[in-house]
């Protein structure tokens, strides 16, 4: 039976190799699967980027392994060596000119898993202004969730490169930076406490600032005097599971009305402006005195 088997195989040489093609796909296949298994129950004890990028490092591995040894099995040992090596210089060089972006995307986002400037569900705010919340990261990208649908694709390379601020770092809760204005001449102690009180009602906002008694509200700060406002700063903390959008914009409404209500200025600017018609024949002194 063996022989005869042999013999069949002889005679009949691509069967053998369609169904040693058959043998690879069917093996790669199911490493890829035990890859995932392995790799999603390590997820659900440590959830964050080393395990996803590896898992599809380790995925392309695999699949560039069965495709080498398909060709090697259908054209023969030889012909892989002759298309690996026996390339020409220049056919060389345009590969290597072309796969430098990838393999600098690739390396980059080896050095984000290693350092780890930030996890899968962290709110981040880059160098160029792009902020969103950390969704998944590729072999090349990082993809982020900016406002309502939007994603934000950023090449490795590039956000390796960045510098960014991490409203999430080493806590399960996400954070944003508040900046708010009041006129020259309110009270900034009252106006301090008003903020504060108003962003505490929001059902979004929940203490994340770390003290030596536990979590707090972080305070509101009074930071810079600008050309026409007082400056007021604060951060706001908030669970992962609360959609950005929603958590700023409850608590730019309440601050809002908040003001308003205690009567502390909200400045903007404006222009006087005076036209040449009504003025003519009066002076400059007199036109003071009518917009003072």
């Amino acid at each position: 039976m063996l022989n005869r088997l042999i013999r069949f195989f002889d005679t009949y040489p691509f069967v053998k190799t369609i169904i040693g093609v058959i043998l690879i796909v069917a093996a790669i296949w199911i490493l890829i699967r035990v890859n995932r298994t392995v790799f999603r129950n390590i997820r659900k004890k440590h959830e964050g980027l080393n395990p996803l990028f590896f898992e599809r490092m380790i995925t392309a591995i695999l699949l560039l392994t069965g495709a080498v040894l398909v060709i090697t099995l259908v054209f023969g040992e030889s012909s892989v060596w002759k298309t690996v090596l026996g390339g020409t210089a220049l056919i060389s060089a345009v590969l290597a000119f072309a796969a430098q972006d990838v393999i600098k995307d690739i390396l980059g986002g080896l050095m984000l898993t290693v350092y780890k400037p930030f996890e899968i569900g962290n709110r981040v705010e880059l160098e160029d202004g792009t902020v969103g919340i950390v969704r998944d990261i590729t072999m090349r990208h990082v993809i982020l969730d900016g406002l309502d649908t939007q994603k934000i694709v950023i090449p490795n390379s590039k956000i390796n490169l960045m510098r960014l601020r991490n409203f999430s770092f080493h806590s399960n809760n996400r954070s944003a930076h508040f900046t708010f204005y009041i006129a020259y001449g309110s009270d900034i102690e009252h106006a301090l406490q008003v903020i504060k009180e108003a962003i505490m009602s929001s059902p979004y906002s929940i203490p994340g600032k770390e003290t030596p008694e536990g979590a707090a509200y972080a305070d509101v700060y009074f930071m810079a005097y600008e050309e026409c406002a007082l400056r007021l700063q604060t951060t706001v903390y908030y669970a992962a599971s609360t959609p950005s959008e929603k958590a700023i914009s409850d608590i730019n409404l309440r601050v809002d009305e908040a003001l308003r209500r205690n009567h502390i200025e909200i400045p903007y600017p404006y222009l006087n402006v005076i036209h040449k018609t009504e003025t003519a024949g009066i002076s400059e002194k007199e036109i003071r005195k009518r917009h003072v």
